[in-house]
């Protein structure tokens, strides 16, 4: 499998924090896969998702896209982040627009995009995620399954190779979790990579094809999710 996103030994503490969020996390996401960070809160999923699409930098250690390491000058994040699209846990935080359409559309008008590319990639976008006919809608007004995958939405348009969920089903009600879900497992499915942050071990390990646990700004442990027709003790992270 061919390494896509990687960190090597990277270390990062938040400006007055009490401890380091991350110490010496070294990671390799491969291309194509769906990929799960476990812990509980607190234990640096966040903020390792954040490094991997440059919105933090890391105090010492590497992050590379495709074999090289970022750059942190504008040019080079816009570009990354049109590759690496980052969606929040809280999509309030994602949704700036008035509209669902303006909304979805402002990533390919920064990119530049024709106005007839944009309409066409607000379309395919809306339409992938289940919201054609909510272009002309106050975002504000759309329940909290609706506005995730308004956020999704955005980061479509944009045609990223990467995709990266913090919480993907935080806040949500069982229907919309499994909906999001499976819409996951379509990107996946369509040769998108996708990592995704969460402490729900069960939906980890019934999900991912691989599973990195965290616990205080370390990895303890990774791998392939263990499968088992005779058990359930795949569902359970390594010991």
């Amino acid at each position: 499998m061919t390494p896509l996103l990687e960190t090597d030994n990277v270390t990062y503490t938040y400006p007055n924090g009490p401890a380091p969020a991350l110490s010496g996390v070294s990671v390799t996401i491969t291309a194509g896969s769906k990929t799960a960070l476990v812990g509980a809160n607190g234990a640096g999923k966040s903020t390792l998702l954040l490094m991997l699409n440059g919105i933090l930098r890391p105090d010492s250690g590497e992050v590379r896209f495709s074999g090289r390491p970022l750059a942190y000058d504008n040019r080079s994040l816009r570009d990354l982040r049109r590759r690496v699209g980052f969606v929040f846990q809280n999509p309030d935080v994602q949704i700036i627009a008035p509209t669902v359409e303006a909304d979805v559309a402002f990533g390919p008008v920064n990119l530049g995009l024709s106005p007839d590319a944009v309409r066409r990639a607000v379309r395919d976008a809306l339409g992938y995620v289940g919201l054609r006919g909510y272009e002309k809608r106050p975002p504000h007004h759309l329940s909290g399954g609706e506005k995730k995958r308004v956020a999704i939405a955005g980061i479509l348009a944009m045609e990223p190779a990467v995709l990266v969920f913090d919480e993907p089903t935080s806040s949500l009600d069982p229907a919309s979790s499994e909906e999001v879900m499976e819409l996951l497992d379509e990107l996946a499915s369509g040769g998108r990579t996708v990592l995704v942050s969460t402490h729900d071990v069960e939906l980890a390990y019934r999900w991912a094809d691989s599973v990195i646990l965290m616990e205080h700004g370390r990895v303890l442990a990774r791998g392939p999710r263990r499968r088992s027709s005779q058990t359930t003790t795949s569902s359970r992270p390594p010991a």
